[in-house]
């Protein structure tokens, strides 16, 4: 009897844990918010926890080259399951999601015109600072590719951030002595063989950072290329871009830590 009693207690144990696991996933809200930068209409993407109460760390998400896409949406969930009130930026309005090749040319007007973006990415975080779940006190900005090079953008423009992430970004910027604007830490997650961030342009960023005081890291994964958090990339370094799971795994694991230590 007492073996068919701690069988029972086992199964009933493993029922809850699935039906807990199950309610877990529940609790995050996820959805579309439409908001205006200027005269553009945008549509990002927010998602939280619901069962998590009062105000909370907020972190917003800037878009890779193509939009807000399911990639940004499945990050978002993610950070949002680790307790953050999480906004996905749309740098391009409703409806703009380029593809290959439109969505180089996309990304480059915002990459020619850094005020634009920087507008763009200002309009993302009123929303967010404004958003009754954000303690207005903790957030940060993060980005992968494109994105990248907005967070640091973000940083440099002033906006009120403990901290900021880069995944495999663009670290150049033509105004660099706007790092003395920067309030927070910065952090760096690159591809040490990336080609479309040579060593110059790191050289280039470091020494940015090093003439402003700017507290940052920056941490570098041997063998891997541009993109390396994107499993579409494919896994042919030679063509530049292509997915890296050490790097990805240990690049969140980073992030993480990174938002925990600046936004306790």
């Amino acid at each position: 009897m007492k073996t068919r009693h701690f069988l029972f207690g086992c199964a009933l144990t493993a029922a809850l844990s699935v039906s807990g696991m199950m309610k877990a996933q529940a609790e995050i809200k996820e959805g579309p918010v439409e908001y205006k930068a200027g005269d553009v209409v945008c549509e990002g993407w927010q998602a939280y926890d619901t069962e998590k109460e009062g105000k909370r760390p907020a972190v917003l998400v800037i878009h890779q080259w193509t939009g807000v896409s399911d990639y940004e949406k499945m990050r978002a969930r993610m950070l949002a399951e680790l307790g953050y009130n999480v906004l996905v930026a749309d740098i391009y309005g409703k409806g703009v999601r380029p593809q290959k090749p439109d969505a180089a040319k996309e990304a480059g007007k915002y990459k020619q015109d850094r005020a634009l973006y920087r507008e763009r990415i200002s309009a993302a975080l009123d929303v967010l600072f404004k958003d009754p779940r954000t303690d207005d006190t903790r957030v940060a900005a993060m980005g992968y590719c494109f994105g990248g090079t907005g967070a640091l953008e973000a940083a440099r423009s002033g906006a009120a951030l403990k901290g900021v992430v880069s995944f495999h970004g663009n670290l150049n910027t033509p105004t660099p002595d706007d790092a003395k604007n920067i309030k927070g830490q910065v952090l760096v997650l690159h591809g040490a063989d990336d080609p479309v961030v040579p060593p110059a342009e790191v050289e280039g960023f470091e020494k940015e950072m090093k003439g402003h005081s700017v507290k940052y890291w920056f941490v570098s994964y041997p063998g891997a290329v541009h993109s390396f958090t994107q499993k579409g990339a494919g896994n042919d370094n030679s063509k530049g871009s292509a997915y890296n799971a050490d790097a990805d795994e240990k690049s969140w694991k980073e992030m993480k830590d990174f938002l925990e230590k600046i936004l306790k």
